[in-house]
């Protein structure tokens, strides 16, 4: 017969609540509560042990795997990743720019498809601290490219520190699209360098509009340096291998989600 909910053990509960945390990346105490039919906080007690045992990463309000945790990897390795995704969400993201625009593109590899597919046609002015996103677009005619200088970050090919900061400190601009290593409910958007982060700060303040350009990979992930809330963005744009309840979540903030 099969046992009752009701009648699993800590240890019972614990492989559930990892297996959980495995498949949808991001699982709330209320979820848990719901599927072991015990009460938040014996949850509670439950996932703080498991933290205990540094075999998930708590948060106020749920819980994700350890191995959501980011590490740095260099530009060059991870543009080898997830090709297609990232191709289709920057074609979409194409999509949003309109004639005159004046955007802001952050570094990161799906950031650089984006900036491979702007068409040769209509003029754009772009701000960015990405030399590759610089050099790629250095060849379209339309293009007006203004490079943020500063120290370099090597591992993503990009300018970091107080001259990029304070330049942006001056600009508004009417969408800003960025990359980022993680993004969860209670952490929001994050990303491995915590002086990458600070910088992406000064591009959310001077930017009317908020584009997440992600892959499904990202979602359920924690970077080192904290950017903003989820609440900050406007726009994700991602691939439908992206998790189903984080989505929801997100769509019920009233954040506007496209699936390629």
């Amino acid at each position: 017969m099969k046992q009752s909910p009701k009648k699993r053990n800590s240890a019972q509960r614990h492989k559930v609540i990892l297996d959980e945390l495995e498949k949808k990346r991001y699982v709330t105490v209320q979820d848990f509560s719901e599927t072991l039919d015990v009460s938040e906080v014996t949850i509670r007690k439950d996932l703080k042990d498991l933290e205990r045992r540094n075999l998930l990463l708590r948060s106020h309000g749920g819980a994700s795997p350890l191995s959501s945790l980011i590490s740095d990897r260099h530009i060059d390795e991870k543009e080898k990743i997830m090709v297609d995704e990232k191709m289709r969400i920057a074609e979409a993201a194409v999509k949003l720019l309109n004639k005159n625009d004046r955007i802001i593109i952050a570094s990161g590899t799906t950031l650089l498809f984006f900036a491979r597919k702007i068409p040769m046609t209509d003029p754009l002015m772009v701000i960015t601290p990405s030399v590759k996103v610089s050099l790629t677009l250095c060849y379209n005619p339309g293009v007006e490219i203004i490079q943020l200088g500063g120290d370099m970050r090597k591992s993503s090919a990009s300018a970091i520190g107080t001259y990029s900061e304070q330049f942006l400190e001056g600009l508004m601009c009417n969408k800003l699209f960025i990359g980022v290593d993680g993004i969860g409910i209670e952490f929001g958007l994050t990303t491995s360098n915590i002086a990458e982060a600070h910088l992406n700060q000064y591009m959310l303040n001077a930017a009317k509009e908020v584009i997440v350009l992600a892959d499904s990979s990202k979602f359920g992930k924690q970077g080192f340096g904290r950017i903003c809330d989820i609440e900050r963005v406007h726009h994700i744009i991602t691939d439908k291998n992206a998790p189903q309840n984080i989505l929801q979540i997100i769509r019920d903030k009233g954040i506007k989600v496209t699936l390629v």
